[in-house]
């Protein structure tokens, strides 16, 4: 793959076009971007995800240049921001941490607005442990989120055979409660049916108006987020999909303009932008 100002070329026209779009109006510029697998290498306790070193400082430098930028995850808004301790980068003075999907919203002026715990939750949480037990895999970790819960099989004996083992239980007891599965790598995530990021990332490309939107993603969770990419474009807004490519998700490099090495590639994508926006 060549390169434009030290960045990759895109695969596809229209994230050639995106970028293109990108570095000549830079101030009607949305950048997008998950935490996990993204600005974060993927651990096996996520309960201690610190960013990859560098990374933030790179991504402030291109917040410094771009009209916006955004994180739009799954976990907690407040979680990913002590994570990233993006309160501390004067250059992220502007930055909107979007949580569980796009349900919470934190930036630096008005801290986090976050809705209530949504109905049912509280039956799925007290019922997963003998869930898990009645499916043999108790070695899986259930994560509170609060407005949302999660398992985690990564730190299984089989990590891969305890996600296919719970994925049908899960998901029934879900729907029970009024519930959808949110599937990620090594990870079954109960929250309310509504929001996703792809629905996020159109709702606030139209808040800032942007005329061109970068989105950055590693999971399953972010192909919405590439759709709404997609579906901007044919409304006449230049967009860039970009996989933080792994071994463990394939189909989200399958779909992406651009796929970069992990967490690592992420960081060099971001400073080589801020070097081209310089």
């Amino acid at each position: 793959m060549g390169s434009r100002d030290g960045l990759p070329v895109p695969v596809t026209e229209a994230g050639q076009a995106g970028l293109s779009a990108i570095l000549d109006d830079p101030a009607a510029a949305l950048l997008a971007v998950d935490y996990d697998g993204v600005l974060a290498p993927i651990v096996p306790d996520p309960t201690n995800s610190p960013p990859l070193p560098g990374i933030i400082s790179a991504l402030a430098r291109v917040a410094e240049r771009l009209g916006a930028v955004a994180v739009i995850t799954g976990r907690p808004a407040q979680v990913v921001v002590d994570y990233g301790q993006f309160d501390r980068e004067p250059a992220l003075a502007d930055l909107v941490v979007f949580g569980h999907y796009g349900m919470q919203r934190w930036d630096a002026r008005s801290g986090v607005t976050s809705p209530p715990p949504p109905a049912g939750l509280a039956a799925v949480r007290s019922e997963l442990p003998a869930l898990l037990e009645a499916h043999g895999v108790t070695d899986a970790w259930i994560e509170d989120k609060a407005v949302a819960v999660a398992v985690h099989t990564r730190r299984a004996a089989d990590p891969a055979g305890a996600l296919a083992t719970l994925t049908g239980p899960i998901s029934d007891c879900a729907q029970r409660h009024g519930l959808v599965v949110e599937p990620g790598r090594f990870v079954l995530e109960v929250r309310p049916p509504g929001a996703d990021k792809g629905q996020t990332l159109r709702a606030y490309a139209q808040e800032r108006q942007a005329r061109s939107v970068c989105y950055i993603g590693d999971d399953l969770g972010d192909l919405p987020a590439f759709d709404a990419v997609e579906s901007l474009r044919r409304n006449g807004i230049a967009g860039l999909t970009v996989a933080s490519g792994s071994t463990e998700v394939t189909a989200v490099a399958e779909r992406a303009d651009v796929v970069v090495d992990g967490p690592p590639g992420v960081a060099a994508l971001l400073r080589a932008l801020a070097d081209a926006l310089s």
